[in-house]
């Protein structure tokens, strides 16, 4: 393999899923700004919108997130498209 082109900081960061907070510890190079204290410990912290506690593909349930009125901007938008 070529040498130097892995990254080199690796580290256990926080994953926080934001429609209902549950947090797994990975190893990551994302680059955060905040930090989440878990067990006592403090990781950096990276939140996303969905993850696989909370994805329907992965529940069974069928569940609408809609974090940022996607579903509103795709309705006004072809709202002159309805007959």
């Amino acid at each position: 393999m070529k040498k130097g082109i892995h990254p080199e900081n690796y580290r256990i960061v926080a994953f926080k899923d934001m429609s209902n907070d549950d947090v797994f510890l990975t190893k990551s190079t994302a680059n955060t700004n905040e930090t989440i204290e878990v067990e006592g410990v403090e990781y950096p912290l990276v939140k996303m919108e969905i993850s696989r506690t909370s994805h329907p593909y992965y529940t069974g349930k069928s569940k609408l997130v809609d974090t940022a009125g996607r579903i509103d901007k795709f309705k006004n938008k072809y709202a002159k498209f309805k007959k």
